[in-house]
């Protein structure tokens, strides 16, 4: 699942790429992505709406829409925005031209995992490729927007997410292994597998071990650390481990630098001992057992 550093690259170059532009039309042959709506209702409500501006809560993208000149009525209903959410395998690309390749998908654009395009005024498109069909486009006044915000904790990298915070959680959830505390998005926004594993080895720390077991100087070494990854992860544009592309369908330049996620088997980079997976709550985790500690 693309995770804040994905969803954070994916904002911003859709905010150079299509902020500005007006939606002329939208194609969707999936009907549950486009929920609660019909796609005959989708359809009237994006038509001749402009991009006004792109943002992100957490793993969500909130594009915010502008109402055609001259439509009072528009007005009158009051802001509207659009929330997509990609979930596991859901890739955004934006197309001036007729296709778009990548290695990430095959067929150029559209293809078979195609299931909702936005149709721009000059030309130019917006595929939502999604093989597992799990992402959503939804459109949402202000209070639908409110809800997506308030339902995840502050994100790293924000001035929310304090070393003070951090610790208050780990606290509070004594027996809550290390990891459960990192993905719960109710406690800290857009982390997911890769980037708590990552942050974990960095730390030094294993994965499943207890809150109530770190010192204060591990709580600051693993808070400095998940800042530290996520913000690296950010500038190297994302990890393609998956289906991720970033707006152009080119892969992100974060899958070199990866320490133990997706390398089980492979030798720690760092102490030369072997990177093991297991199942953790159902998720797959990767530790290096000769230099994380319990």
């Amino acid at each position: 699942m693309p995770e804040l550093p994905e969803v954070e690259t994916l904002r911003r170059e859709l905010d150079k790429t299509i902020k500005g532009k007006t939606i002329k039309s939208a194609e969707c042959d999936w009907p549950k992505m486009v929920k609660p709506l019909s796609v005959s209702g989708f359809q009237k409500q994006i038509k001749n709406k402009k991009i006004i501006g792109v943002k992100r809560r957490s793993k969500v993208l909130i594009l915010d829409l502008a109402c055609p000149p001259k439509s009072e009525g528009c007005r009158r209903a009051g802001p509207l925005s659009l929330l997509i959410h990609l979930k596991l395998t859901g890739q955004l690309v934006f197309s001036s031209k007729l296709k778009v390749k990548s290695s990430k998908f095959a067929g150029g654009l559209p293809n078979k995992f195609t299931h909702l395009i936005f149709n721009f005024t000059e030309g130019s498109k917006l595929y939502f490729n999604d093989l597992r069909k799990f992402g959503w486009a939804r459109l949402t006044d202000d209070r639908g927007v409110n809800e997506v915000v308030e339902a995840h904790g502050p994100e790293p990298l924000s001035k929310e997410f304090t070393l003070a915070y951090f610790a208050s959680i780990l606290k509070k959830y004594p027996d809550r292994k290390i990891k459960q505390i990192l993905l719960d998005q109710k406690l800290i926004g857009g982390i997911g597998n890769i980037y708590c594993d990552e942050a974990c080895f960095c730390a030094k720390v294993l994965p499943m071990r207890p809150a109530k077991k770190f010192k204060p100087a591990e709580n600051k070494k693993l808070f400095d650390c998940v800042n530290q990854v996520i913000k690296f992860a950010i500038a190297k544009k994302g990890t393609s481990a998956d289906t991720y592309v970033r707006l152009n369908g080119q892969s992100g330049g974060m899958e070199p630098y990866l320490k133990v996620y997706g390398r089980s088997g492979q030798k720690c980079r760092r102490c030369g001992g072997v990177v093991q997976r297991i199942k953790l709550n159902g998720r797959g985790t990767h530790f290096c057992p000769g230099c994380q500690r319990a």
